[in-house]
């Protein structure tokens, strides 16, 4: 079992509290994301788990085993870092048998897992080559395999593709979640990039200011984010918010003042909600429709600022009544141009409600059948 459990982890750097009471469970084979902006504690979480940082209180448990109090040599981890920390006067093959040979194995069992690993990562001709001669792929690629080949319980992987191009950094995105699978393993991934823990993580846990906002699948921080901070740190291009106020709370939901005045009835709970009340809109760029067709039951109407032809897609960068702008994720075929009044419509299932403290406002399990909209 390579199961990894954080209980109550509490971290203080020169008086400020860094890591806030974290308690995680990561499942076994699990190939579980921490995402957060800088500065979030992300990387000393990781360090904390690898015994690089000694936390001040709370315990790390391994499988069965507290390994709160052990060296890092003694965690069954492997650690994949920022920087590739390659020797650069030894050959790919040494430097992946360096740390096989510090703790004294048979070198035929160094061979063997050695070229297991290059087998794995497709380096098997580049093993006699210098670091100097590597690109930067082929330099991490190295730097994994020199994990690999210790065959640790836990892979620990702090920000490893941030220092590549975005080309090979789509590319070796897709290595990870493929040598995942093929070694079966648990794996930890640190990143500031919500795309790549979209694309790769089982479960992800978004951290801000030392602690955990909230716990997930990719889809289920998408569609369901418990706080402003995550509706907005998941999905690009972010989650468009916009200041309305409630207008009237019962039974049939929450009736809010659209820019420009025009009242819509949304599906959420009126618990704690009262009539003059200031929320927060939220709706995804990719969730406005350039039009108003027959399945929307709302629109905001503006003005283009700014069309961003991205290819595949237009974005739109709209201004509303009142000085609010949005964005509009359109269609890469999109006519529309700077200065054109447009009306952005949406279904209601896509539109979040927040609070003043940021807290989600609860969604009604049946929807209205009609919204009063002008």
């Amino acid at each position: 079992m390579s199961a990894v459990q954080l209980q109550q982890i509490r971290k203080t750097f020169a008086g400020t509290e860094v890591l806030k009471s974290i308690g995680i469970s990561v499942t076994d084979r699990e190939f579980m994301v921490f995402v957060g902006p800088s500065g979030c504690g992300k990387s000393t979480l990781l360090r904390t788990i690898a015994g690089l940082e000694r936390s001040d209180s709370g315990q790390v448990l391994i499988g069965d085993e507290d390994v709160t109090e052990l060296e890092p040599s003694q965690r069954g981890v492997a650690m994949v870092f920022q920087s590739y920390a390659l020797y650069p006067h030894m050959s790919v093959y040494e430097n992946i048998a360096f740390g096989l040979r510090m703790i004294k194995l048979p070198e035929a069992q160094i061979k063997e897992r050695v070229q297991r690993a290059a087998q794995i990562l497709q380096i098997e001709q580049l093993l006699e080559r210098k670091p100097r001669a590597l690109s930067g792929g082929q330099r991490q690629r190295v730097a994994i395999g020199r994990s690999i080949v210790r065959e640790p319980k836990v892979f620990l992987f702090d920000e490893p593709l941030s220092n590549l191009d975005a080309a090979l950094r789509v590319q070796m995105r897709l290595e990870l979640i493929k040598l995942h699978k093929q070694l079966n393993a648990t794996m930890i991934y640190v990143t500031h990039d919500q795309t790549e823990a979209m694309t790769m993580a089982d479960r992800i846990v978004v951290l801000n200011n030392g602690k955990v906002e909230q716990i997930g699948s990719p889809l289920e921080l998408y569609r369901t984010p418990r706080n402003r901070f995550v509706a907005g740190f998941i999905g690009s291009p972010k989650m468009n918010f916009l200041p309305v106020k409630v207008q009237r709370a019962d039974a049939e939901g929450l009736t809010i003042g659209l820019p420009g005045g025009a009242p819509i009835t949304l599906p959420f709970s009126a618990a704690g909600v009262t009539a003059g009340d200031a929320l927060t809109l939220g709706i995804r760029p990719e969730h406005l429709s350039e039009t108003v067709v027959n399945d929307v039951q709302g629109k905001l109407s503006g003005t283009v600022m700014v069309v961003e032809h991205l290819g595949g897609e237009t974005l739109l960068h709209v201004s509303l009544e009142g000085g609010a702008v949005i964005q509009v994720k359109g269609s890469g075929e999109s006519t529309t141009t700077d200065g054109q009044a447009v009306d952005a419509g949406f279904a209601l299932r896509h539109v979040h409600l927040f609070r003043d403290n940021g807290e989600a406002v609860e969604r009604l399990l049946t929807v209205p059948q009609t919204a009063a909209t002008a």
